[in-house]
Formats: C-alpha cells, structure tokens, sequence
C-alpha cells in the first residue's frame, strides 16, 4: 500500500504535481467540467477541486483554461512499423500524448523470438512510455508458408506469459481458429483460463458463423475491420472493436459512420494506429492525430478522448490502473486544446512531466543493443541475377501470368492476368502494364528460400528497391524491373544488417541502414523521417505513385491478408493458404 499516497489524498501531505486552472474531461461520466488533478509518485491522488493538496513544494501547472485528459493507449500498434528504435519510439509518441501502448513486439519476435523482444522491453524500461506486452499468437505466422528467425510455441508462450507485463494473446488470426490449428487452439484455451488475460483478434473477412466461431473461441477485439459492416458485426457480437487509423489503413470514416447513425454505445470503441509511418509520427502525430480525424467526423470531444484512452484500457481489463484520471490511477495526463484545433500542449506520463507547452523536457540515450538485436542478416546462397528468374514451360513463347495488385490506399491485394513474353526461356515482366517482377529472399541463413511472382499497382518505371522488413516473416523483400538491380539491392542490404534501398541501373541511388534485427534505426525520429521522404521521393521518381511505398512493399509478404502474397517459399493463395504458381498457362 502507498501510505504517501492516501496521505496526500486525504489532504495530509502536499500533493507532488497539480494541474488546475482547466476543464477536466472525465471519461467515466463523458463529462467536461472545471477542475484539477493532484499526482504523488506516480499515480493521481485527487481529482476535481484539488487545492487542498497544494502545499509549499508542489509543483503546481497552471492549465490555462485548456483541457485536462487521461494520457492517450494505443491499444493495437507495431513500434517497428516507425522503423525507430524502441527509446527513439518513445520520444515521438510521448510528445503527442501517448502514455501507454498495447504491444507484442511481433516483428522483434519474427526475427529473434522471445530472447529478442525482452531485449527491446528491458530497452524501453529506461523511457516514461508505459509498455504493456501482447505475445504473439504463434510465430512463424503463417506456419509452413514462410521462414522466420524467431519462433514462438505453446511452450514459449506460457512462459512469457508470465511476466509482469504480459496482458493476453496477439493477433489470433481468425482463419487459423476456423482451421483449428493445434497450437493455436492450445494457446487460446491458455489465455481463456487465465484471469485478466485477453486474446486479441486478427479478423479480416470474418462474418457470420466464422465470427461466431472466433469470438466463441475466446477472442474478444478485433482491429481489422474494414467497413461500416464489420464494424457494427462486431460490436454488436459483443466484441471491442478496435477502429484502426493508422499509416498502411485508414478505416475510421467507413467504420465510425454507422455507430454515429444508430447512436450505437461506444464503450467498446477504441482507436489504434496498428502501424504508424516516421514521417506520419513526426509531421502529423500518433492518437492526436486520431482524434483530430474523429472530430472532423463528428465524434463529440468526451466520447474522442474515451476512445484514445479508458476504453483501450477495458479492452484488456486495465480501466481500474490506466485509462482515465481518478484517484490510485497511473498519473498520465494531458493538456490539450479544445475541438475546434485540437493539440497536445503539455503530457505527464507516470507523475514526469515530458512535455511543457510545447517543449520536449526528456531525451533518451542510445541504447547499448544485445547482441541477439544485431548481426541478423544472412545468406546461405549467393543471390545474383539468376536467383529471381521465373522459367517458361519449354518452348513457350508467350505465357498467361497471374499478377498481385496492391489497392492504392489499403497494402490488400487482388488478382489480375496479364500476358508476357518469354525470352531464353524466361518470362518477361512489362513495365507498360505494370507488371514488375517481385520475390523474397530468406535472410536467416536457414534455407536459401526465393520466392517469385509478379507484382502490379506500384508502377515502377525502372530500377529495383529492398527492405528486410517484410510481414510477417521480416526476409528480404525486393522487387524491380530487372533481375540485375534486384540482386544488387539484396545483396547490399546483406552487407549493412538490414535496410532499405533504392539501386538504379547497378548502383545504390540510397539506402537507409536497419542494424536493429534489420528493422529498426537508431537515428532521431525527425531526421529518420526526412531520410525516409528523400527514398520516398527517388521512388516516385522512378514512377510509383505509393505515397508510402516501402511500406506498403512490406505488406505484400503478409500471408494472412487477402488475396495474395509472395514469401520466400513462394507465391501464395491466402484464401487457399497455399502455393501457387504465378503462371497459369502457356498462349499459343
């Protein structure tokens, strides 16, 4: 019990901080009044009229008239997806109010498992960032379709499970419950027998019988929600629908629309990012950004701030710690402006004051990496030109090619058939229908795995670029107009531990270094960004029209998003969740 605590609450001894002079937006109650908040340590004490707590050394901040909120949970986001490391991370989404998150490191646990992803947690230890731990459901994700370097089993994910940190299950994928795969169903009986514990779902397409078999199954959110439909299935199934707004999707406005119609309740209405893009982080922000977009949809400021706050919390039974400001709660609290130009001013995260008006009051060093973080990019076999031909039956002059197209503004894709010309032998890509070549090599030294298709919807006019982030397998992805320039951009990304580059005509035009498990920089949020719209730029110079290309690049290896994907074992069927072959026939 924190006696320091009570005392304070009861008006014994000086409060720590006090916020006062605002309008303190109550999420509980979805009122908004006059008042304050009194933090001791790292909780709040009082709330309301809390001038009884102000003594002679307490730090008293004056609101200004401004708004008092809950600090803001992001329920549902990948770190990695910022390409920042963990401390870098921190910095950028504390400066936007954000005070917790809700995360499995998934990507972190692709490439080094469990040893991995506590290496990175003992990391953000040394931030204000409140990090609560997911684990993954299983890895690799799509077992038997890919390789990765970290793996997780029932075994494993019992005993991360135990930590302090742990709050439930991540990313059960509904068609593998619909499947029953063994281990996943071990997990999820696990979880479903642990008090507090939650499985967090992954459930894109599920309708109907299918979604009552997941929510039946023990799965209690879903983020993948893509319509007003889905939405309001969700909801009214009893599961948390968590809205994603994030870089890679934008699905508030179809899935808000119909709650706002029906005057549907919105306790189980959450908003996560999922993925968050550097130059989005810096320039636009994190949640606050979220809430911005709900307001200009025509959510009220009480129900905005409960959705970036206490109910992320309920979703995994944390309200009664985080969430909202009252009394024994995490003193994570912000200042922010009103509706009609809504920012964040000032942010105490834990009782730490990080941002006063603007300013940014805490940096975090460098941190010193495992070794288990580094070094973890490596070939079994020489890649070179060859290594990313797709071969004709004999004789073959021309060929009918199944293609993967990527949505402009979702990373899904769909199927279209195009016809290609076969040269020595080998199929032919054709700019001048957007059809470039595209495949993914393994990186762990496991196997020496490349696998092929045809790639659309990038319209990339020449060249070849590569990341070694790649969902959900995190192998080097790479696609191009040319055999030569993709094994050059392979093969340098091999060479610096992992990265990103752009290489034209055999040299390397750019490439941003990933030394973090070949995902992450340690470079600051705002100069990582501005090197990141410099590549961004080149590409679509060459002819992409992606805004955010190498991002959506990575998700054309994620094998549990429709239609289709390309891994290194191949070109995949998700519905099917098989290899097929990208050319369907030989055209006389």
């Amino acid at each position: 019990m924190d006696m320091k605590l009570l005392a304070v609450a009861g008006g014994k001894v000086p409060a720590d901080i006090v916020v006062k002079g605002g309008k303190l937006v109550n999420v509980y109650t979805k009122e908004i009044y006059e008042g304050g908040v009194a933090i001791s340590g790292d909780k709040i004490a009082a709330v309301g009229d809390v001038d009884y707590t102000i003594g002679g050394n307490t730090r008293v901040i004056d609101a200004g008239g401004n708004y008092i909120t809950p600090g803001f949970i992001d329920g549902h986001i990948h770190p990695e997806s910022t390409s920042l490391s963990i401390r870098s991370f921190a910095e950028v989404v504390l400066k936007h109010g954000t005070t917790a998150i809700m995360t499995d490191l998934h990507e972190i646990g692709v490439v080094g498992g469990l040893e991995a992803i506590e290496a990175v947690l003992k990391e953000a230890e040394e931030t204000d960032l409140k990090l609560y731990f997911i684990v993954p459901s299983h890895v690799p994700f799509a077992p038997n379709l890919e390789t990765s370097g970290g793996h997780f089993n029932p075994e494993i994910i019992k005993k991360a499970l135990q930590r302090k940190d742990a709050v439930g299950l991540s990313e059960v994928v509904g068609p593998y419950v619909l499947g029953g795969l063994p281990e996943l169903m071990d997990s999820l009986d696990m979880v479903n027998n642990m008090p507090g514990m939650t499985n967090q779902g992954h459930l894109p397409d599920m309708a109907g019988p299918a979604l009552n078999v997941c929510l039946a199954a023990g799965v209690t959110t879903d983020h993948e929600s893509l319509s007003g439909d889905d939405a309001v299935a969700r909801l009214k199934n009893g599961c948390h629908l968590m809205i994603r707004e994030g870089s890679a999707a934008q699905n508030m406005a179809d899935c808000i629309k119909p709650i706002l119609e029906q005057h549907l309740d919105t306790s189980r209405v959450s908003i996560v990012t999922d993925d968050l893009h550097t130059v989005d982080a810096v320039e636009k922000g994190h949640l606050d950004a979220s809430v911005r977009k709900a307001l200009e949809l025509g959510v009220d400021f009480a129900t905005a701030i409960q959705m970036v706050s206490l109910n992320a919390a309920r979703a995994f039974h944390l309200d009664d710690a985080i969430g909202g400001l009252a009394p024994g709660r995490r003193a994570d609290v912000n200042i922010t402006t009103g509706a009609e130009d809504f920012k964040v001013l000032s942010v105490i995260s834990g009782g730490k004051e990080i941002l006063d008006n603007g300013r940014m009051l805490v940096s975090y060093p460098k941190a010193d990496h495992a070794a288990c973080l580094l070094n973890t990019t490596k070939l079994k076999n020489p890649i070179t030109a060859d290594s990313f031909k797709i071969y004709a039956p004999e004789g073959a002059k021309k060929v009918k090619v199944r293609v993967m197209d990527t949505l402009p503004w979702i990373p899904i894709t769909e199927g279209r058939e195009a016809v290609l010309e076969v040269k020595d032998g080998v199929v032919s890509c054709d700019v001048d229908q957007d059809v470039l070549y595209i495949a993914q090599v393994e990186r762990y030294g496991v196997n020496g795995n490349v696998g092929k298709a045809f790639m659309g919807g990038f319209h990339m006019k020449e060249g070849a670029i590569a990341s070694s982030v790649g969902h959900d397998n995190h192998n080097i992805i790479v696609m191009g107009t040319n055999f030569e320039d993709m094994a050059v951009a392979v093969n340098r990304l091999i060479e610096i531990g992992g990265g990103q580059d752009v290489v034209k005509n055999g040299e390397v035009a750019a490439e941003i270094p990933y030394p973090v498990c070949g995902l992450l920089s340690d470079l600051p949020a705002e100069e990582l960004a501005e090197a990141k719209k410099k590549v961004n730029n080149m590409i679509h110079e060459m002819g992409s029209p992606i805004t955010i290309p190498f991002m959506f690049l990575s998700f054309i290896c994620l094998a549990a998003i429709p239609l289709y994907a390309v891994t290194d074992v191949g070109f995949i069927d998700v519905l099917k969740q098989e290899v097929i072959s990208p050319v369907i026939e030989v055209v006389e």
